[in-house]
């Protein structure tokens, strides 16, 4: 019986341990995008278009701004992205619906994924973890590859003005 114990007590030790690891803390990047208000909540229930500093652009129903990879094949992400990326760069995931100014017909999910994720015009779409209001298009032009969208599902290839450019933190875009 004692035995028993220790060896649950153990296992609740390692339980804890394991969750106190998940847990936040220093990124080591104390004067970049870390250090801001936290991000918008993602809400991919809509996909909508909304006024930004880069004209009409794709976004969800909160107003996050929706991006693309140029690199993703049609209806697939084909992007090769690890953990850090994917923090960066998250996959707006779910089943949506159409909201004002975009075409109901354009809107789709990725074929295979073990999570849909929601596709507009063919492209897999994507928020940037860096825009952290309403309208933000931070993410807008990175490495030459992420751009917003517009209604008819075109990726948007200004620049973004430059109270919007992006807060990396000059790291390319990718987290590291």
């Amino acid at each position: 019986m004692h035995r028993g114990r220790i060896t649950v007590s153990g296992l609740a030790l390692v339980a804890a341990l394991g969750l106190a690891g998940c847990g936040g803390g220093s990124s080591g990047d104390e004067g970049g995008a870390h250090s801001q208000a936290p991000a918008l909540a993602m809400n991919p229930a809509v996909v909508r278009t909304s006024d930004s500093p880069l004209g009409t652009v794709l976004m969800d129903g909160g107003g996050r701004t929706l991006y693309l990879f140029t690199a993703d094949g049609k209806n697939t992400n084909s992007m090769d992205c690890d953990a850090a990326c994917l923090k960066l760069w998250p996959p707006v995931e779910g089943k949506p619906k159409a909201g004002d100014g975009v075409d109901a017909g354009l809107i789709g999910t990725t074929d295979g994924a073990v999570r849909a994720q929601v596709t507009y015009a063919g492209h897999p779409l994507y928020y940037y973890a860096a825009d952290r209001a309403a309208g933000d298009v931070k993410g807008q032009g990175i490495d030459g590859v992420w751009f917003a969208l517009d209604a008819k599902g075109a990726a948007i290839k200004k620049a973004a003005p430059a109270a919007s450019a992006t807060q990396d933190g000059g790291n390319g875009g990718f987290g590291y």
